[in-house]
């Protein structure tokens, strides 16, 4: 058995590689990459969105209740007799919170309970109305000081 030494320089120095067809690979690579971070960015996107809008919400809430507040105080530390019985309609286009306010009083039972109702509208359609009612009543007048009363 004869070995010959003719094909052992081709197996020690591999063919020289051919540049001609590696030309459109790079071209390739970088369209796979940029619809890899297509996807990403888009959920993202989404994600980023949804977040947003909850903040715009969870702000046109805040400040939906802090009118709220405010009218819920200012009527019920007004005196009795000075609350008014009817609607009143308030609009407030100004500021950072444009919105309309409706309150309503009504006496069931004259000069002893009233019922209030505030609705307040908000003038953007993404934020909700909202609604909150109170009842009044006519505080008795005790007379503690009295000593020669006959109540007391």
């Amino acid at each position: 058995m004869r070995i010959s030494l003719r094909n052992l320089d081709r197996t020690a120095n591999p063919a020289p590689i051919n540049r001609e067809a590696r030309k459109g690979f790079a071209l390739v690579e970088v369209i796979v990459a940029m619809v890899l971070l297509a996807v990403a960015v888009s959920s993202l996107a989404a994600l980023v969105y949804s977040v947003s809008k909850q903040g715009r919400v969870a702000t046109g809430n805040a400040y939906r209740n802090g009118v709220l507040m405010q009218e819920v105080n200012r009527l019920e530390g007004i005196p009795y007799d000075s609350i008014g019985v009817g609607i009143s309609y308030t609009s407030v286009s100004s500021g950072t919170y444009p919105h309309t306010r409706t309150i309503t009083v009504a006496e069931p039972v004259a000069n002893v309970v009233k019922t209030v109702r505030i609705v307040v509208t908000p003038a953007n359609p993404i934020y909700k109305p909202d609604t909150v009612a109170f009842t009044r009543t006519k505080a008795r007048t005790s007379k503690v000081l009295c000593t020669d009363c006959p109540q007391g």
